[in-house]
């Protein structure tokens, strides 16, 4: 197996903590992406590597034709019942890179958390190919933030994994506005044009219990040798204690038309 392949085989065995401990994404991610691509209701969209189904619940219920892909068989077991009352949903088995759209092409191709495990010199070019004339592609990235006055917490907990060898080389983080974003490679590709790209900062507050159990579910935690993994969750847990952690997070949410037919307009401002 791939690197890729043998994370995406750890998210699946975890797919039941996964549906419960992720956070889920906020609407006005959905709201936006409703507003720059241009979509409405009927819209048919492809989603690459829909999870449990975070970002598709929010798709289905503006009324988008939705066909979601997702590797891992747990997962997208659970995306089905997650789906279930939505008949203009569905969930198809597998991944982007070896599925075939024989011949349907979809108005927007969205892709949440989950762009980074693709190929970048592979999947703009089919993505292009399985739009419409005008299409859009849609990617959200999330990342823990850092912005001033972040929990101090965090900076506690940077001990557990630095005790492990496991810590981070620079410390803190790059501040909210200073997180990359994805326009440059998506300029660069030549598939797409006028990348509009917005941001969103929120926080979800979590016990001990509850932030174990999400970081649990990323894949750096995944793929940890699991006598790391152990102390590093057993001493985060404790280091929590009663307190509550105030974790921010950090949504990117960029939107690009097709090269062929492009509709001009001014970037929106990160």
């Amino acid at each position: 197996m791939t690197d890729r392949e043998l994370v995406a085989k750890s998210f699946d065995e975890v797919a039941d903590l996964y549906d419960q401990a992720r956070p889920t994404y906020q609407e006005e991610i959905f709201d936006d992406l409703f507003a720059l691509g241009g979509l409405g209701p009927g819209s048919s969209v492809l989603e690459i590597g829909c999870g449990p189904g975070k970002a598709s619940l929010p798709l289905a219920r503006r009324g988008y034709r939705l066909t979601c892909l997702e590797p891992g068989a747990h997962l997208a077991e659970i995306a089905r019942r997650n789906l279930a009352i939505f008949p203009h949903a569905q969930v198809i088995g597998g991944s982007f890179e070896t599925w075939e759209s024989h011949g349907i092409l979809f108005d927007a191709v969205f892709a949440a958390s989950s762009w980074h495990w693709l190929d970048p010199e592979t999947c703009y070019a089919k993505t292009a190919r399985v739009l419409k004339a005008d299409g859009i592609l849609a990617i959200v990235t999330m990342v823990h933030a850092f912005p001033e006055g972040f929990d101090p917490i965090f900076t506690e907990i940077q001990q557990c994994y630095e005790s492990v060898g496991k810590g981070l080389p620079k410390w803190p983080p790059p501040r909210p506005e200073e997180v990359p974003d994805l326009r440059e490679q998506i300029e660069s590709m030549g598939f797409f044009r006028d990348v509009r790209v917005k941001r969103y900062l929120w926080t979800v507050d979590y016990t001990g219990e509850q932030y174990v159990d999400m970081i649990r579910t990323h894949s750096d935690h995944l793929v940890m040798d699991a006598s790391q993994r152990d102390r590093v969750l057993s001493d985060v847990k404790r280091l929590i204690g009663a307190r509550v952690a105030k974790k921010h997070y950090l949504a990117i949410l960029h939107v690009a038309r097709s090269v062929s037919q492009s509709t001009k307009g001014p970037p929106i401002s990160a």
